[in-house]
């Protein structure tokens, strides 16, 4: 067995996230060591006995081979965080999960990526929002995630399949649970437009609990989020509680203050939300250019000397304008007039607080 086996294993043990795994790794040069380590070798790699002991007893209970083999039978591939194809934002989350599995195709296509989501409950005025602002995000070549549950989040997602645009569903239970069922069809659609994710094994069930743990995923994997519709006691106000916790910006749809499904993003708005009335308003925040535009312009206006100054510092891994300064030696107000000029090109991205990374 390969690593990815004990990727696994690990991702299986309760009380053992990315953390822990990062020491194991550390102390035992392989995660196929530390699964095979001792309860005393475990205790000096700095695992307390609990966790220790959740080790011991899911190694007793797990066959890491049979269960590999259980989830390709399910049509389904997972990814660890060792792998390249890790979503990146996703990485950059505290405690990210050790192990995703998807259904579907996840890459770079989907590395601009916003989340619509909000009540189950939707007014007809929050389906149509929903509707309006993924198509019109999915045709600046953007991909959508949310949750697939009723109302809004299935509003956004079927308005992205009707537009041909790209789609994330984050499950709150095992890929192989539809839920709720009668998404089962959207949910086969999403899989050839997109990818369905989770962090739950397989037989899981959409137990309550799961989904705020849900909700920090479809967060993760977004430069922000759009609260379309929610009342005060929302899943979709916990989604927009874990992307300011993790950098993302928070987004809220207006509505009614006569609504009972508008008291969610009001109070958001309160509390220094961004006003989203459309999809420009979170394309211009988030400096997310149209792609076809983009190409168009990349064409007309080749990089000048200093641009390609700029662009040899950059790749995929977000860099701050002054780390970007200090390599090029350039003043930071010139700078940040290149890279506006290389934004709008479509050379560069700006992925939020003067990040940047070479789109």
């Amino acid at each position: 067995m390969g690593e990815t086996a004990y990727w696994l294993g690990f991702h299986l043990v309760p009380g053992i996230g990315a953390t822990r795994v990062a020491r194991l790794l550390e102390h035992f040069g392989s995660l196929e060591a530390a699964w095979h380590a001792d309860p005393a070798a475990l205790r000096a790699a700095g695992l307390n006995q609990r966790a220790a002991d959740a080790l011991t007893a899911t190694r007793g209970r797990v066959a890491l081979d049979r269960e590999l083999a259980r989830i390709d039978h399910h049509g389904v591939a997972i990814l660890t965080l060792a792998d390249d194809e890790y979503p990146r934002l996703l990485r950059e989350i505290p405690s990210p999960p050790l192990v995703l599995y998807v259904r579907g195709d996840l890459g770079p296509a989907d590395q601009p990526a916003v989340a619509v989501v909000g009540t189950r409950r939707a007014s007809s005025y929050g389906r149509e929002m929903a509707r309006r602002l993924s198509t019109d995000l999915v045709a600046a070549g953007v991909t959508v995630v949310s949750g697939l549950a009723r109302g809004i989040d299935g509003a956004a997602h079927q308005a992205v399949l009707d537009a041909g645009g790209r789609t994330i569903a984050v499950f709150g239970c095992g890929i192989d649970t539809i839920y709720p069922p009668e998404h089962r069809r959207l949910a086969d659609s999403i899989v050839t437009n997109g990818a369905v994710v989770t962090e739950f094994p397989l037989g899981t069930p959409p137990d309550a609990p799961n989904f705020p743990v849900r909700n920090r995923l479809i967060s993760g994997l977004s430069l922000g989020v759009i609260v379309v519709e929610a009342p005060r006691r929302s899943g979709a106000l916990i989604t927009a509680n874990f992307a300011a916790d993790q950098g993302r910006t928070v987004y809220a749809v207006p509505g009614s203050a006569l609504s009972p499904g508008s008291e969610g993003p009001l109070q958001l708005l309160r509390d220094g939300a961004t006003l989203a009335a459309t999809a420009d308003d979170v394309l211009n925040d988030l400096n997310l250019v149209d792609r076809e535009v983009a190409m168009e312009t990349r064409q007309l206006l080749p990089a000048s000397g200093d641009e390609t100054t700029v662009l040899d510092t950059l790749d995929t891994q977000p860099r701050h304008i002054d780390e970007i300064a200090l390599d090029t030696g350039m003043a930071v107000s010139h700078l940040s007039a290149l890279l506006l000029e290389l934004q709008l090109k479509g050379f560069v991205r700006n992925v939020g607080a003067q990040h940047y990374v070479r789109a």
